[in-house]
């Protein structure tokens, strides 16, 4: 599979460079046409030109929409999706993939939805409520799991953060529950209408619980891919998972290529807990753990805090070695998640007190693009896409 290699990496160091890979054409196999079968899909796809490139086609740094354009719209619904492509997001993350009773995969943060949707305004699912234990947390609403597909699509989807974006509570109820083949449909359409091929950036949430459940994700993620003729190499879907045996599982069944997510460095993948393995963030990020990731996966995605470490204030340090350390074994880094709210700033970046004004994101963005990243999600891509501009031309 395609990975970055060092002359990519470096040529963001000149301002000729820089501008090249911002010019080159966001492009991928298995753009498709929406209504053919899969393999008539495909076929279009590669008559219309829409390209081969793969991972090196993206721009960089890549500018990634979080859960879609989720600083401006409730995230994860098409609303959320459709402008974080008018904002210029290279790639939009849709969505967290997890499983309904009937075995459908939607779009959703979380399996519990009483955040995400207007489930609690349902009376006839009033004694769906339950407490779960989810890797190991017990946690109360509303499951996915125990719903059908037919019953969420009676759902409307509601901002998470409200205290934060208040704004975003405007535009609640306005949308249903994506499924994730809904998306792969919406990918097609939307690469047609806009002339380009358009990127995805799935991630299966909570693997080890659902296959517990009898749910798996991974054979239902690759059975949807392989259908829409989107489960090659360069297919413009980039699957991500903060456990490593889903990863690897999915490394056994598609091509695509793989990301995986790295927490807080003390902590440790779900997967790692359940079958003892007592390994944690920290040991994956070292030059060992990388080489075996990059056994399997195409790059990792970690938070930020692993590429500029923070102070009890929260204020930065000095950059780690993992971006250095990633790319020697020729892994890329897309690291999550800016957000341009005082809150999700460090506090050097902050402007005045209220919890949903905006700080100094352009400063963030800056500091991390220093560090060589290869590209970060941010729920505000027009805020991204302008901060790459600062940079590539600095």
């Amino acid at each position: 599979m395609d990975t970055h290699d060092s002359n990519e990496r470096t040529s963001v160091n000149g301002t000729t460079g820089r501008r090249a890979l911002l010019g080159a054409a966001v492009l991928g196999a298995g753009g498709a046409v929406l209504g053919l079968p899969g393999a008539a899909r495909a076929a279009e796809a590669k008559q219309a030109g829409y390209g081969n490139g793969g991972l090196k086609s993206l721009p960089k740094p890549t500018i990634i929409g979080h859960r879609g354009a989720s600083g401006y719209r409730p995230e994860h619904t098409f609303g959320s999706y459709n402008l974080a492509l008018d904002l210029g997001a290279d790639i939009v993350e849709a969505g967290d993939l997890v499983p309904t009773k009937d075995g459908h995969l939607v779009c959703r943060h979380e399996p519990e939805i009483g955040g995400t949707t207007n489930v609690a305004d349902h009376p006839e699912f009033a004694d769906r409520k339950t407490t779960k234990t989810l890797d190991g947390v017990p946690t109360t609403g509303w499951f996915t799991e125990d719903f059908t597909l037919a019953e969420l699509k009676t759902l409307r989807a509601i901002e998470r953060i409200p205290a934060n974006r208040p704004h975003n509570t405007l535009y609640n109820g306005r949308w249903e529950i994506p499924t994730f083949e809904e998306v792969l449909k919406w990918q097609d359409e939307q690469t047609r209408k806009r002339g380009k091929q358009v990127w995805i950036y799935p991630e299966t949430k909570h693997p080890t619980y659902f296959r517990r459940l009898g749910l798996g994700l991974e054979e239902r993620v690759a059975k949807l891919l392989r259908k829409y003729g989107k489960d090659k190499r360069n297919s413009p879907v980039i699957l991500q998972s903060f456990e490593p045996t889903s990863i690897q599982r999915l490394n056994t069944l598609v091509d695509n290529p793989l990301v995986v997510l790295l927490s807080g460095a003390t902590t440790q993948p779900y997967d790692f807990v359940a079958t003892g393995d007592p390994r944690t963030v920290a040991d994956l990020i070292t030059p060992k753990g990388l080489r075996e990731i990059a056994g399997y996966a195409q790059g990792i995605g970690p938070t930020l805090d692993l590429i500029i470490p923070k102070d009890a204030s929260g204020n930065f340090t000095t950059p780690s070695t993992l971006v250095a350390d990633a790319h020697k074994v020729g892994l890329i880094l897309h690291p999550y998640t800016m957000r341009n709210e005082n809150p999700f700033l460090p506090p050097a970046f902050r402007k005045g007190t209220d919890v949903d004004a905006y700080g100094d994101p352009f400063g963030v963005f800056k500091t991390y693009f220093a560090t060589g990243i290869d590209g970060v999600f941010s729920d505000n891509a027009d805020t991204a896409v302008l901060a790459r501009a600062d940079f590539v031309n600095s």
